[in-house]
């Protein structure tokens, strides 16, 4: 399909609402048109917000949480873009829940942004499409919420694109905290108890600690554990100060910098596996290719000069 126009990251900035959706059907359309590998590179140069993912089983509450979060930031003056990740459809690779209606917020506030993104082929994942999204309203908006499927590779997926991650988890629920014990315990960078009205509450966020305290974390930060109950709009501003506290903490000493690097690094082996598969990454091997990411590179670039040579 050929692009009707040429999209910019200027346009992306200036243009609104309308901008950025149709920036976002040309990525789903065309993802390796090379307006669309320039725009998603200098997207990548020109990261503008901080990317919070928030994590945790189905049900557990994470677009009523998201709900009670967007308002205030909102009135803190802060913009808002949304990826709400969603099961696909095997008929047609969309996303089921479609615009994610859980998620009410003013349509008519340009200052907000959500997209319903559908995982693909990575079941409880995140698909390219989604890396892509996040770096178009990363060089826009303020701050940038991911929402996972909340099941399988999405639990650990979530840390290779967002700055801060959120893990949520119900009360009095067995299941929740045995993805705390399944090598997720150091993925979070907040644990967030909802429905925390709950009798159960308290016991779970004991339980929590006692599963946190297991996993010591080599870059020294303490996960914060807060009791939220979105419905009642209690400790949302707790939780807001502490995403705050975090994002202080990683622009000390360069941390943001060197974890999006990390994290850009991660993705980008891992988008040669997926693109080209274990044979095709091992003949660039063979050819000299350089296969990793370093500090500058223009990772689409790079990654469709890596397809040319290993189509020749």
């Amino acid at each position: 399909m050929s692009l009707r126009r040429t999209i910019t990251l200027k346009d992306l900035t200036d243009g609104g609402k309308a901008a950025m959706a149709e920036a976002l059907a040309v990525l789903e359309s065309s993802p390796d048109a090379a307006q669309t590998i320039n725009l998603l590179d200098a997207a990548y140069a020109a990261a503008r917000g901080r990317v919070i993912g928030v994590t945790g089983p189905p049900g557990v509450g994470k677009s009523t949480l998201l709900g009670a979060v967007i308002p205030r930031l909102r009135e803190a003056g802060r913009t808002v873009g949304v990826i709400a990740v969603d099961p696909s459809s095997r008929q047609t690779g969309g996303a089921l829940l479609g615009d994610r209606l859980r998620l009410m917020t003013n349509s008519e506030d340009s200052g907000v942004f959500v997209r319903s993104m559908a995982a693909r082929d990575r079941l409880g994942g995140l698909a390219e499409l989604t890396v892509g999204g996040m770096l178009l309203m990363r060089a826009v908006y303020d701050v940038v919420l991911i929402e996972t499927v909340g099941v399988g590779q999405s639990e650990t997926d979530v840390a290779w694109v967002a700055d801060t991650v959120v893990f949520c988890v119900q009360p009095g629920s067995g299941d929740s905290l045995q993805f705390m014990k399944s090598g997720i315990t150091e993925i979070p960078d907040l644990a967030v108890v909802t429905k925390a009205d709950s009798e159960t509450a308290q016991r779970t966020q004991a339980d929590l600690r006692a599963a946190l305290s297991h996993q010591r974390r080599r870059d020294g930060w303490s996960v914060p554990i807060l009791p939220v109950s979105a419905q009642k709009g209690t400790g949302i501003s707790p939780l807001i100060a502490a995403l705050d506290r975090h994002a202080d903490w990683l622009d000390e000493a360069g941390r943001r910098e060197s974890r999006r690097l990390s994290n850009a690094k991660l993705w980008f082996r891992e988008a040669l596996s997926t693109r080209f598969g274990r044979e095709g990454v091992k003949r660039a091997e063979m050819l000299g290719c350089r296969m990793n990411l370093d500090r500058g590179d223009a990772p689409y670039e790079r990654l469709a000069d890596l397809a040319a040579a290993i189509v020749d």
